[in-house]
């Protein structure tokens, strides 16, 4: 009777992160990730020190399957990668924390970087002819309503069939292919703003096609830093797929086109799109606690809050919140984005995280919503490929994984 009771007291009593952590087999910021994708409930008393949660709500995830951590020596297939390391809330390029590289190199030269280990300051990509003509025509042959990730798969498409020597994967044309790819793509986009097609910088000439505002110095440059830190990090869903294309040694255009399916959808490239509309609510209604308390009231996450990988603040975002700082135009999205932060920290401990800074640059500039997984795509297609040459020095199709079969046992009468 007594081991009932203290059975029943246990169930009762809320458990504190450490230990929904332990029951689940993941680490405490794992608890967290789960919090930001709607998949646990935390609470937090008042004058108290942390989260809890409900101990049946947490088993009941773990039956589900609550992912557990990688044990280091089980079957789980890793890839060595010489090009992102995340650690102890930052990420590094090849070594090089990508906040550093983002204050002081301009989005082509980290790339050209990244992929060759030379650094070319002042370096410039440049769309190829025939690739950026073709591109433009399958854009203007789509119907009027469609968005800006329809228009650069078409123009993938396009320069793709544009490039006959597309099926050369040695390393000096998946470069020359790479180089020519991303101008072509932002360069086929329709421009925005009035007047002559924008030059300089893929920065510059991004910005036109984003918004009818004119570029200002420091929001160019917080788009500029936006470009080079979204450019890789590590195994996202998108650039396992890519890899996985690569050692079915697809070529480089398909690699992105692998890269832009997995991108699509609201829980990858397309969050910055909901951070943008959260901002647009809070400022419209002037209140993040009344935005906020209606995503608690309906079960959903609050867009650009927590990351899987950092149990603090994303380190991109406070690289551009940072740079936000000096964008005169930025300040009542800046202090929408704080409020929200603030208000949701009340209820659960999540930290801002890049789609909620790039949503900022977005409200700020006038963009649409789309505008920030356009960002991401264009930016990520850098790491892509950097992935891409890596996969291709590995031996072809090793990626194999076995399915578990759980369909009725043959044999089976003919339907």
């Amino acid at each position: 009777m007594a081991d009932q009771q203290t059975t029943q007291d246990t169930d009762k009593r809320r458990l504190s992160t450490r230990e929904a952590a332990e029951r689940l087999g993941v680490k405490p910021e794992t608890v967290y990730a789960y919090v930001s994708r709607g998949q646990l409930t935390s609470h937090r008393e008042p004058g108290g020190r942390g989260s809890t949660f409900d101990p049946k709500e947490v088993d009941a995830l773990a039956r589900r399957g609550g992912r557990r951590e990688p044990s280091g020596s089980g079957g789980e297939l890793t890839f060595r990668t010489g090009i992102t390391l995340i650690d102890r809330d930052h990420c590094y390029f090849r070594g090089v924390d990508s906040a550093e590289l983002a204050a002081h190199h301009g989005y082509e030269e980290v790339a050209e970087w990244l992929w060759t280990g030379e650094l070319r300051r002042g370096i410039r990509f440049t769309a190829p002819q025939d690739a950026l003509t073709a591109a433009r025509r399958a854009v203007q042959a789509l119907p009027a309503h469609s968005g800006q990730m329809d228009q650069l798969r078409a123009a993938l498409i396009a320069a793709a069939a544009a490039d006959p020597l597309r099926f050369d994967l040695s390393e000096d044309a998946v470069l020359d292919t790479a180089r020519s790819l991303i101008p072509t793509l932002v360069d086929a986009l329709p421009q925005q703003a009035p007047g002559p097609p924008a030059t300089g910088p893929l920065a510059s000439r991004l910005w036109s096609r984003l918004t009818p505002e004119p570029a200002d110095a420091p929001s160019l440059r917080v788009l500029d830093a936006a470009l080079v830190l979204l450019i890789d990090h590590d195994l996202a869903s998108s650039t396992l797929a890519v890899r996985v294309a690569a050692s079915a040694r697809a070529h480089p255009y398909a690699i992105v086109s692998a890269g832009f399916g997995a991108l699509d959808g609201a829980l990858h490239g397309a969050a910055s799109g909901l951070a943008h509309r959260l901002l647009l609510e809070v400022l419209d209604r002037g209140s993040a606690a009344a935005v906020v308390a209606d995503h608690l009231r309906a079960g959903r996450r609050v867009p650009g809050l927590g990351h899987l990988l950092y149990p603090g603040e994303d380190p991109r975002a406070r690289a551009l919140f940072a740079l936000l700082e000096d964008v005169p135009q930025a300040g009542p999205a800046l202090r929408a984005a704080r409020e929200v932060i603030t208000t949701t920290a009340r209820h659960t401990e999540l930290h801002a995280n890049v789609d909620l800074a790039l949503a900022v640059l977005t409200v700020a500039a006038g963009m649409p919503a789309e505008a920030g997984e356009t960002v991401f795509a264009l930016a990520r297609t850098t790491g892509w490929i950097a992935h891409a040459l890596e996969e291709y020095a590995e031996p072809p199709l090793r990626m194999r994984p076995s399915g578990q079969y759980t369909g009725p046992r043959p044999p089976r009468p003919l339907p």
